[in-house]
């Protein structure tokens, strides 16, 4: 019974939900009629639209208590100047654990339900999330409300055990990895803000990004820090206090994460790198040097600064650095493409010229490296998506759909490459899961052949074959330029 409760999750959409009635008033309406209108409809959430019908914000029961009463505020004033704008939008045909995903990572508590225009309702987010008291979404709600580095650090002791909980209820491995970057992000702004507590308030607006799989929200369980700070231009008098406030903002965020279980970065792609935390007009420079100056090494060492996103801060700084990226894609740029094109040809699916699954020893055990073997799908990905100005899109499946959807993958190409992926990505977090929970070993990417059915292995050479395919594309594609 358990498992099927929360197995709706992934099952159940929006649609299947019974939502509450919206209750709105005008910009203008003072605050004490509006609380009337609240408690006279009984409900405790109450929306604010203009004449034209767009929904701009809404008040809550909490709204009225801290801004209202809290601060003696006069309650004749327009309710528009206490509401809180952050007004998100579903539709009916999303599924749950979307909407409560969304939930999180927009830091809202309410979702209106849009139906082709036509708003139909609204859902609390603990009104979706009681009703997966089992869900690993709830768990989630409790990482937000740790109080400390420890209890975080438990927190993501007990995310090993979740994955493979839902890998054995066959929950797609695409949705298991949104749960972790979930539960990461959740654990990455909880220490920002934290650190940010302690330092005070930061002397420019800034965004924290991380990059690589966490960027693409593709993360497993053996995860280290990649991540960069943009802040905004400022004058040349606080630019050495702002640098430095950034770059110490750096390290303790990263000491923490480290505390928790994200170890530092081997390449120090992080942001306590001097390197990695600058002001916006530099990090516009960077872009276009990699663009432009298509190095063979920059191909392969800023690769996973195409695979940024946003989890703290002001994303308007990280809005104005993707169109400017999407503009420097547009130049002629041919070279760029090349070098990243080899970057996608550097590594080899593990099969033998027999067709037989490629393995090395370790430890007397035959054993392949999964990560590599599933590195050329992200790299192809890339290639395609940056060629097509794709670069909205971070994740290595939405790339694949977009580019399915732009013609440049037929329906039977975009099927065998997400398929193949995900099936990859299943038995990578399964593997992982295994040895941390079975082994209490450390996660590591080599999967021992033995352990492995013969179904496994049939359809991993298959995999191989069809990765091995679209490199062949590849290199036919920029044959002129690839030699």
């Amino acid at each position: 019974m358990e498992d099927k409760l929360a197995d709706q999750i992934y099952t159940a959409r929006i649609g299947d939900i019974t939502f509450k009635k919206i209750v709105s008033c005008s910009p203008g309406t003072p605050i004490f009629e509006a609380a009337i209108k609240m408690s006279e409809q009984k409900t405790s959430c109450l929306f604010i639209k203009n004449d034209q019908d767009v929904y701009l914000g809404f008040v809550t029961d909490i709204t009225l208590r801290d801004n209202v009463i809290a601060k003696q505020l006069n309650s004749n004033l327009p309710i528009d100047e206490v509401m809180d704008t952050n007004i998100v939008t579903i539709t009916p045909d999303a599924y749950v654990y979307e909407a409560i995903l969304m939930m999180f990572s927009k830091k809202s508590r309410y979702l209106l339900v849009n139906d082709n225009g036509n708003y139909v309702g609204f859902l609390s987010r603990n009104r979706l999330l009681s009703e997966q008291a089992e869900s690993p979404l709830v768990f989630i709600q409790s990482v937000k409300s740790a109080v400390n580095t420890s209890d975080l650090k438990l927190k993501w002791q007990k995310v090993p055990g979740i994955v493979s909980q839902l890998l054995a209820r066959g929950v797609h491995s695409k949705i298991v990895n949104e749960v972790v970057t979930t539960i990461a992000d959740t654990i990455s702004f909880k220490i920002i803000e934290d650190v940010i507590t302690k330092l005070g308030p930061p002397p420019a607006k800034f965004v924290f990004m991380v990059l690589g799989s966490e960027g693409r929200k593709e993360l497993s369980l053996k995860t280290d820090q990649d991540n960069a700070i943009i802040y905004e231009d400022t004058g040349e008098d606080k630019r050495a206090a702002v640098r430095s406030y950034f770059l110490d903002l750096a390290t303790q965020v990263s000491d923490k994460l480290n505390f928790v279980g994200f170890v530092y970065c081997d390449g120090d792609y992080m942001a306590t790198n001097p390197n990695w935390t600058h002001s916006l007009s530099h990090w516009k420079y960077n872009y276009k040097n990699w663009i432009e100056e298509a190095l063979p090494e920059a191909a392969v060492k800023f690769a996973a600064f195409f695979d940024c996103r946003a989890i703290y801060g002001d994303l308007a700084i990280m809005e104005s650095l993707r169109s400017f990226v999407d503009e420097e894609l547009q130049k002629p740029i041919e070279k760029f493409y090349v070098y990243l094109a080899k970057n996608a040809l550097l590594y080899e699916p593990p099969l033998t010229y027999f067709r037989n699954i490629r393995t090395q020893k370790i430890h007397k055990k035959e054993v392949f490296d999964i990560k590599t073997a599933m590195t050329p799908i992200v790299d192809l990905a890339r290639v395609y998506a940056l060629q097509n100005r794709i670069f909205q899109k971070e994740n290595t499946g939405e790339r694949l759909k977009a580019l399915r959807e732009l013609g440049v993958f037929s329906e039977e190409q975009f099927n065998e490459l997400s398929q193949s992926y995900y099936y990859l990505m299943g038995l990578r977090l399964k593997h992982q899961a295994n040895l941390i929970i079975n082994d209490q070993a450390a996660p590591n990417n080599f999967i021992e052949i033995d352990s492995l059915t013969k179904i496994e292995k049939v359809t991993l050479i298959e995999i191989f074959k069809i990765i091995q395919n679209f490199q062949s594309g590849i290199r036919m594609k920029f044959t002129n330029s690839l030699g």
